[in-house]
């Protein structure tokens, strides 16, 4: 359960027209705080908002290319017209591909790099600048376990959420230096059952979790300050034991992971 009003507070949702995303701004909604959806499907975005507005807070469906800065810096200036601040940005958005490198297509690893990466850097950049200058907020982005080691068959998805995962631990070291109270974090969990396996054409070789335990385990972790938030037994352990073991050897048993996952 999260125990935390956040009456009054506002947050920024990404990638929120389906799966995990959905989760985060549904959890974020029944604690009390008001909601900004940001995604491309403007249908989907709109009927979210619906549902969210039943619990008695505000919710703004904004469509938005969150690759393209110019679309960005749009949303976001919509955003802040309609609610005067943000409190809480999650970089949710993202999704993966499978498939040996030299035979990938290079468009779909690009878009993949674009929303995995560049979209975080836009938003991140943006929202920590005001953040900073108000001395006051919170940053969740969406990693992955993915991101503590290599990962062949899936090796632009892997690299994508280390670039992720370094960047936030990067960016708090930072805020930390000069004692901060704003607060920056990265999830990484394991297998969430949401749409993320039928879009990069796999299977889960375990039972994932649920979109709507992760997301308010990590809303939780988030507000109890914690850096990097790994939900579930089973990813706590593949963390410790990525960080233990030489690449080498994660590598060959993440191959046979991957190759397993195949459909």
């Amino acid at each position: 359960m999260i125990t935390f009003d956040l009456t009054g507070k506002v947050a920024v949702v990404t990638g929120a027209s389906s799966g995990l995303g959905q989760q985060f701004a549904r959890a974020l909604s029944e604690q009390g705080c008001d909601v900004a959806i940001l995604a491309r499907r403007k249908e989907r975005l709109e009927e979210f908002s619906k549902e969210l507005k039943q619990d008695g807070h505000d919710c703004v469906p904004v469509s938005c290319d969150v690759t393209d800065e110019e679309s960005i810096k749009n949303a976001v200036n919509a955003v802040v017209n309609h609610f005067g601040k943000i409190d809480i940005l999650v970089n949710n958005a993202g999704f993966g591909a499978f498939g040996e490198f030299y035979k990938s297509d290079l468009n779909n690893e690009l878009n993949l790099i674009d929303l995995n990466i560049k979209a975080v850097q836009i938003l991140t950049k943006l929202y920590l600048r005001d953040f900073r200058q108000k001395n006051r907020g919170y940053i969740l982005n969406t990693a992955s376990l993915a991101g503590f080691c290599v990962g062949p068959l899936m090796a632009t998805y892997y690299a994508s959420k280390a670039y992720v995962l370094r960047l936030t631990q990067s960016i708090k070291q930072e805020l930390e230096h000069e004692n901060s109270n704003v607060h920056i974090c990265a999830l990484c969990p394991g297998p969430v059952d949401t749409g993320f396996n039928k879009r990069a054409g796999v299977s889960f070789s375990m039972k994932p979790l649920t979109s709507d335990y992760v997301a308010k385990y990590a809303i939780r972790k988030m507000f109890q300050k914690k850096t990097v938030i790994v939900p579930g037994i089973v990813g706590k352990f593949s963390a410790v034991a990525s960080k233990l073991l030489p690449s080498c050897i994660t590598g060959k048993v993440c191959y046979e992971i991957q190759k397993n996952k195949s459909k």
